[in-house]
């Protein structure tokens, strides 16, 4: 994968740096571990499901700050170093961040048959939601009758 340089939009740009930030942590390395679901579990609901293997309950760490939603795995150091054939279940810790759109919460966090699942929600504001203005019915102005009979008896 090739490395994009994003420095000609900082100096391109003001106040979207957050943008840009993004764009260079996207465009980052990524070593794929652990993988993991995004999926819609209804209108304004998400789900991110982390296949976390090997880790316990107290070996993971989730936090929200601002708008990034982030998922440490640090392993317990093991007294026994056991003697393996084959390692096939990585337990090397990992950081994992997500950037979340404007009004999305962390709803909660369970650890399930080696899956971590996070619920989001999407709290959209009252003020921001679309709403159906009612059209009423205007009554027609007026009209002068003074300036009718004004006109008649002009023209005569």
């Amino acid at each position: 994968m090739r490395h994009m340089d994003f420095a000609p939009l900082y100096r391109s740009t003001v106040g979207f740096d957050r943008l840009v930030n993004m764009l260079d942590h996207i465009a980052g390395d990524d070593n794929g571990f652990p993988p993991y679901n995004i999926e819609s579990v209804g209108e304004n609901e998400y789900r991110i499901s982390m296949a976390v293997a090997g880790f316990s309950q107290g070996e993971l760490n989730v936090e929200v700050k601002e708008q990034t939603l982030t998922v440490k795995g640090q392993k317990s150091p093991d007294d026994r170093e056991p003697t393996y054939l084959h390692r096939g279940i990585a337990t090397r810790s990992f950081e994992r961040r997500f950037q979340l759109a404007d009004h999305v919460e962390v709803s909660g966090a369970d650890l399930t048959d080696g899956l971590l699942n996070i619920g989001l929600v999407r709290n959209v504001p009252e003020r921001m939601k679309p709403r159906t203005v009612e059209i009423g019915i205007s009554k027609p102005a007026p009209q002068q009758i003074e300036a009718r009979i004004e006109e008649k008896t002009n023209r005569a």
